[in-house]
């Protein structure tokens, strides 16, 4: 018996230190990215307002800025990033291999994904749902109305399943036309091959706009799921993990204490209050607990700006989409959005 319990231990410990190694080579993410001198980061191969590139070829956009804002959370620089564009299909797989350091690509946060495919989901950077555009003339008002219509869709995505739980549980009968990416599935709809194009309302309000008539359609104001889009990382790695939510908290605080771009260098040398003398790295070492300089959260929002700033210049106020703050404004302005204090 006593020689089964040494066995037993032995197994045991040659198996902690097995996890051990494979957590401390999972584990240098921040380390991988130091050594290469930039930040690989996934995102969408072109949707207006959260990724796409420019006429100049330089990428934009609400997720692009979010990878632009961890550069200067890591290097001082918000240049140092890598994009590599994904599909829905090939997304989950690039993170997974290593080929990019963190997915920054309107990705919707579930139980599935969370817990199955060895990521983490890090934090919500923009509250969006299921939504439905169609033709004005077709003289849709409600859901029930689509009955017997046709339904263009992207794959591999969660509006699928959202299809398949709603439709059939109202007893409205539907036909889905699938394409590979966006850009397709907008063609489609504008070429007639479908009656509704389906995705999340953001991505319907950059799609309009490269419809050949962005007039002649509206997106319903019904909605079918939650959907809540942010960055994803692997599992195993908490340093990483921490890095890249706390990037976005910076941003969201920094919104809610009126820190911005412009006056971000008064605020650093002269704090109206404690929390922004934490958040600015005049006070406490928030910085060294993340691994980064204390200045961390200063260089994002000097270089790229607060939530709200960015919000507005990627899909809000200051964009063609025009999108409202919505579920997107801060919690005390009659959003949703909260971040933890740093303190």
């Amino acid at each position: 018996m006593k020689r089964n319990n040494n066995k037993m231990l032995i197994s045991l410990s040659v198996a902690a230190l097995g996890l051990g190694m494979a957590t401390a080579a999972s584990a240098a993410t921040l380390d991988e990215v130091k050594q290469r001198g930039n930040l690989s980061c996934g995102v969408n191969v072109g949707l207006s307002g959260f990724s796409s590139p420019d006429a100049d070829g330089q990428w934009q956009g609400l997720d692009v800025e979010t990878c632009r804002a961890l550069s200067s959370a890591i290097f001082g620089d918000p240049d140092q990033v890598a994009f590599t564009p994904l599909t829905a299909k090939e997304r989950f797989t690039a993170l997974q291999s290593g080929e990019v350091d963190v997915l920054a690509r309107n990705t919707t946060w579930t139980a599935t994904r969370d817990n199955s495919l060895g990521l983490n989901f890090t934090t919500t950077t923009f509250y969006d749902g299921q939504g439905f555009m169609v033709a004005k003339d077709l003289g849709v008002t409600s859901l029930e109305d689509l009955d017997g219509a046709s339904i263009c869709i992207q794959s591999g995505t969660t509006h699928e399943l959202n299809l398949a739980d709603y439709f059939p549980s109202k007893g409205i009968e539907i036909n889905t036309v699938t394409f590979d990416t966006p850009d397709q599935t907008a063609s489609g709809f504008s070429s007639g091959r479908c009656d509704v194009l389906t995705s999340d309302t953001s991505q319907l309000s950059a799609l309009r706009l490269q419809l050949p008539e962005p007039d002649s359609v509206e997106i319903m104001t019904q909605l079918i799921s939650k959907e809540p889009l942010g960055p994803v990382v692997r599992q195993g790695d908490d340093q990483w993990f921490d890095i890249v939510k706390w990037t976005v908290f910076a941003m969201v605080n920094a919104e809610e204490l009126g820190v911005t771009r412009d006056n971000v260098e008064q605020m650093k040398n002269d704090p109206p209050n404690p929390q922004v003398a934490r958040l600015l790295g005049v006070d406490g070492t928030y910085g060294e607990q993340l691994g980064l300089g204390n200045d961390w959260a200063y260089n994002i929002i000097s270089q790229v700006g607060n939530y709200g700033e960015v919000f507005a210049d990627t899909v809000g106020a200051n964009s063609p989409l025009n999108i409202s703050r919505g579920l997107n404004a801060l919690w005390d302005q009659g959003g949703i959005l909260y971040a933890p204090p740093i303190r």
